[in-house]
């Protein structure tokens, strides 16, 4: 009945042409519905609501969300059809090509590689995103034996295209997940097929959905937890739980792909205790029934996740049971349960070792026959640490002023003991005097003296267990020990600092005058060699499960906060991305290329950027007229619904949630030390795009402020027909930025991409 009241009132009232009419306020209890995450919570649990009430407990936005008659929409599934076949078309168009590895695809690619072989490695990020890419190689065909060296490379024979098609199908159910998230929101099919439009017809979208990468996988995630959580109605049946279920499972898998996720769950956490605390006020519902709602989250928001996180990892440390021996990143304390072949426990006078830092990328203890060159300290054999294993990182550990023993069972190293290292390639010690250091110049240099392990005082190193007590052992791969040099007092420590060309671009090494412990000071012996010691069981050095989880994570963060931009390295800053500023190379340099850029399309980006402010300035509108007593639509008289201030609260709640979802995803990266990209910013856009679909439809449905019908209705439809318009024709413009170009570059003459490079900034 409220339905045909309001239809009525519109019509008798549709020649009033003032742009606001004096209205009267609405009840609070009638504009302040309950959330979409909670529609019709208290519908089933206190028992006094039929199931059309819960349908439309957010008071009349159920039944009046849009103006105009609903029979007049479209066809709610003949769109949906429409979008999922232009999102997937778009996607899987030209899918093979080009035929050879494009940026990231070496890392990700050879990590998917690395689970078909059941090789172990390290990554920053958490490893379900390379578990299904290796299972989506796996199960179409690939063998895991292609290297994934450098971006150029040639496919050849390999089946690669099944590893690209499983991102191309998740970022293809990107736009048709956007959809069905503003559809839920606004109740609006204008509104829907606005931001499906910005996202199908993105450029950058389809770029970075084509290729073997974790951002399609991540943002299926994220957009999974968002459709989920609008979708959490009717509480207690069986579409609620399910609901609830796929909450749970798609934040954990977000989490899972990339550190990332915990935006989307913050955004979850939030809405979901706003909702409980709206719970907590609604006087028709027992504390019992509170209860439950809170322990129904618990377990489906929290402990589940938690869980499949957990397993995520159980299942990564089982399939990977071989060790990569390249891999530097990996600490000792992981390394433990990786070597495959048996050890010995305890560090020995006599043992050929590798010595391994503990700060990320901090490398093996190495050196090489190569002199520092001339002003750069001694003149001495350089010491430094490699980021790879390699022969001349071996040393033996000899005992202070006398030679090992030939036979019988060599003595233990102990917390304490002085020792000398001798390099095993070249025989010289290592030493340190006080000489500045090549770069760290506060540090003393480290160099290799002597010969056939004759030297001086000053290769004399004290070893110590970092928590140790005089006469403790050294532990092979379990202890973290020291050298402190004992003519100076300083401990060896690589300072992460890459050398110039002299020094191989390796890893500064040096001796610091500061005792603080720091993980660049301390090291494991990792490698232990000694024909003399029984082998023993690798079980006895195999770490729980828990430290290794905990270990592994104090890997990642150190890694992910570790990444530094190198030189001449394509970087760019947060402020960069919301104005399309500068893309990135997927593929191609020269006009002989297949290049590929990843830009996203710019009248959909400058869409977006607009909508941004124009959702400012029209909330502050909207909440100051309200706050007056103004209703911008059709006033109420009576009893009859004002429908059209629905469009008002769908602004201001709906779309609040988007705008915090596109902040939650957008402004911690300015608080972010490590190297930043531009695809960094895809998961904000997703909501921004989101936000466009909804604050354009509630813009273009304000038309009947300004005119009269049915000329607002012409307004409405020649906007939205001008509006897809040029995301089309841009489309069409843009394109080969994301199926390939070849030819001449956008600045030279004869060029398919002359006159669209509308930014200085763009390097197509």
């Amino acid at each position: 009945m409220a339905k045909e009241e309001c239809i009525s009132q519109r019509n008798k009232t549709a020649g009033d042409t003032s742009a606001l009419r004096n209205r009267k306020v609405f009840p609070s209890s009638e504009k302040t519905p309950s959330s979409p995450l909670s529609k019709g919570t208290h519908s089933q649990t206190a028992g006094h609501h039929s199931e059309d009430d819960a349908q439309s407990s957010n008071g009349t936005s159920a039944q009046c969300s849009t103006r105009g008659n609903n029979s007049e929409e479209p066809p709610s599934r003949v769109l949906l059809m429409l979008v999922v076949g232009l999102s997937f078309s778009t996607r899987l168009y030209k899918i093979a090509d080009p035929p050879h590895v494009c940026w990231d695809e070496t890392h990700f690619g050879k990590m998917g590689s690395y689970y078909i072989n059941r090789t172990f490695f390290f990554d920053v990020h958490p490893p379900l995103g390379k578990m299904l890419i290796g299972l989506a190689g796996y199960m179409t065909g690939y063998d895991g034996t292609f290297p994934f060296v450098k971006p150029g490379d040639k496919y050849e024979h390999h089946n690669y295209w099944g590893m690209r098609g499983f991102c191309a199908v998740l970022g293809s159910c990107l736009p048709v997940f956007a959809y069905l998230i503003v559809l839920e929101l606004s109740q609006s099919h204008t509104a829907a097929l606005i931001t499906a439009t910005l996202l199908i017809f993105d450029t950058g979208s389809i770029t970075i959905s084509q290729y073997i990468l974790l951002d399609p996988i991540l943002m299926f995630f994220i957009m999974a937890a968002v459709l989920s959580m609008v979708k959490f109605n009717q509480p207690f049946s069986a579409t609620w739980w399910l609901w609830l279920v796929l909450t749970g499972v798609s934040l954990a898998g977000a989490l899972g792909v990339k550190f990332v996720g915990l935006f989307v769950i913050l955004l979850v956490g939030l809405n979901t205790v706003w909702d409980l605390w709206r719970l907590l006020g609604d006087l028709s519902l027992s504390l019992v029934d509170i209860t439950k709602h809170l322990l129904a989250r618990v377990v489906g928001l929290i402990l589940l996740p938690l869980l499949l996180y957990i397993t995520i990892f159980a299942i990564h440390f089982v399939v990977l049971n071989k060790r990569y021996v390249e891999d530097t990143l990996i600490t000792a304390h992981l390394t433990e349960q990786y070597l495959i072949r048996s050890s010995d426990a305890d560090l020995a006078y006599g043992s050929t070792i590798t010595v391994k830092n503990l700060r990320i990328a901090g490398g093996y203890l190495h050196s090489h026959w190569h002199l520092y060159p001339e002003g750069v300290g001694a003149k001495q054999q350089q010491v430094t640490a490699y980021l790879h294993k390699d022969y001349n990182n071996l040393w033996l550990v000899q005992r202070h002023g006398e030679n090992e023993s030939q036979s019988g069972t060599p003595d233990l190293v102990r917390h304490g003991d002085i020792i000398r290292l001798e390099h095993k390639e070249t025989t010289r010690n290592l030493h340190t005097h006080l000489h500045e250091a090549p770069l760290t110049k506060k540090h003393f240099q480290v160099t290799g003296y002597g010969i056939n392990g004759t030297g001086d005082i000053n290769d004399l190193w004290q070893v110590e267990v970092c928590g140790g007590q005089k006469g403790d052992l050294v532990k092979v791969l379990r202890s973290k020990v020291r050298f402190l040099h004992r003519a100076t007092g300083c401990v060896l420590y690589s300072s992460g600092k890459t050398l110039p060309k002299w020094g191989w671009e390796q890893v500064e090494v040096t001796c610091s005058p500061y005792l603080k412990e720091t993980p660049s000071s301390q090291w494991n012996i990792e490698d232990h060699i000694n024909p003399k010691l029984p082998n023993i069981s690798l079980s006895v050095l195999k770490p729980h499960f828990l430290e290794i989880l905990l270990e592994s994570h104090i890997v990642m963060i150190r890694g992910n906060s570790g990444l530094k931009p190198k030189d001449n390295e394509m970087n760019s800053k947060p402020w960069h991305w919301p104005i399309n500023y500068q893309g990135l190379r997927f593929s191609g340099v020269n006009d002989t290329d297949y290049r590929v850029y990843l830009l996203g399309n710019p009248v959909v980006w400058w869409i977006n950027l607009a909508s941004l402010g124009l959702y400012v300035i029209m909330v502050a509108v909207a909440s100051v007229a309200l706050q007056r007593g103004f209703s911008l639509g059709q006033k109420r008289i009576g009893m009859v619904i004002d429908c059209d201030s629905n469009d008002s609260h769908v602004l201001m709640r709906e779309g609040g949630q988007l705008f915090l979802g596109w902040l939650l995803h957008y402004a911690p990266f300015y608080t972010m030390g490590r190297v930043l990209y531009y695809h960094h910013y895809f998961p904000a856009m997703l909501f921004n795009s989101m936000l466009t679909g909804i604050t354009l439809d509630v813009l273009l449905k304000s038309a009947d402020l300004l005119l009269r019908r049915p000329y607002s209705d012409w307004l409405q439809r020649v906007g939205l027909m001008v509006l897809l318009f040029s995301v089309l024709y841009s489309f069409y413009l843009f394109h080969p930025l994301s199926y390939g170009m070849t030819g001449p570059l956008a600045h030279e003459a004869g060029s398919a991409m002359a006159g669209l490079k509308w930014m200085d900034s763009w390097e197509f």
